[in-house]
């Protein structure tokens, strides 16, 4: 999930296409950098994922009610203005969207869940409190789809099959051939593909981060998604890790954190269970 907060800190200075800088090479940080509603929300599903664990009626009554929550907190992040009237309305109801906020905020799904089909199943949930349109849930669940085979070891090539299969997206473009009409747009659809095709081409996970970013358009979000699946597959340098978490304030690591302790007591008991049966 850190992946995605670095993805939307490092593309926050370059959103819009009159922000946008059409080269691998740029300051991953400077004092224009700063976490938006990308990492707000993508803490946000987080935390709501965790308090409804298992069950998936209360995970998505527990979204959103940490997205309103944390929404009226940081009220100054950038939202859109559909979602902005979500965030504020005392009876919260999906709008058909098919926006790219629903593919951004989702990679928690892929680190608490260890089946393929439960990460799916509470990214679709994750994405249907507000974007239910098929699209804006399709858009999620190829996300955490992507996230979750990145940590489980799979390789790019089988990645971009199943999401070809799966989900229907073209990742047959180089981001050579994407770059130069690429523009400022926020829907799933001419967001997911361009962000997987920068996972797909990155060496490490900071190339991933700035093939992303080079691309233009919703800088941000579209580094954040490729962020969230360059961090299943590569890892995080812990020195990216810190930078990240030094841009959060205390409300937002305590969610950090607790999430990292969660994951950490999933392992153990994965291990746990593998040893027995050995």
């Amino acid at each position: 999930m850190i992946g995605a907060v670095l993805g939307d800190i490092i593309g926050s200075p370059y959103e819009f296409d009159f922000n946008n800088i059409k080269t691998k090479d740029f300051p991953l940080f400077s004092e224009r950098s700063e976490f938006t509603d990308d990492t707000v929300m993508t803490l946000a599903v987080a935390e709501g994922l965790m308090n409804g664990y298992g069950d998936p009626e209360r995970s998505k009554k527990e979204i959103v009610r940490s997205m309103q929550r944390l929404g009226a907190m940081y009220p100054d992040a950038g939202y859109g203005g559909r979602f902005s009237g979500w965030l504020l309305s005392n009876d919260p109801k999906p709008y058909n969207s098919f926006g790219n906020g629903s593919a951004m905020r989702v990679s928690s799904a892929a680190w608490l869940y260890n089946m393929l089909e439960d990460v799916e199943m509470y990214a679709a949930l994750s994405a249907e409190v507000t974007h239910n349109h098929p699209e804006g849930i399709k858009g999620a669940q190829a996300t955490a789809a992507a996230v979750f085979m990145a940590r489980s070891g799979n390789t790019k090539e089988e990645i971009k099959a199943y999401i070809e299969e799966v989900y229907g997206y073209d990742l047959s473009r180089k981001c050579d051939e994407i770059r130069p009409s690429y523009h400022h747009v926020e829907s799933c659809q001419e967001t997911v593909p361009e962000a997987i095709a920068a996972f797909l081409e990155g060496a490490d996970f900071e190339d991933v981060i700035r093939t992303a970013v080079s691309l233009g358009g919703d800088s941000d979000t579209l580094a954040a998604i490729a962020g969230s699946i360059a961090e299943g597959f590569y890892g995080v340098p812990q020195k990216l890790k810190r930078a990240a978490v030094s841009m959060l304030d205390e409300e937002l690591i305590g969610i950090y954190r607790r999430f990292e302790a969660a994951i950490a007591d999933e392992a153990a008991q994965a291990e746990e269970k593998a040893n027995c049966r050995l």
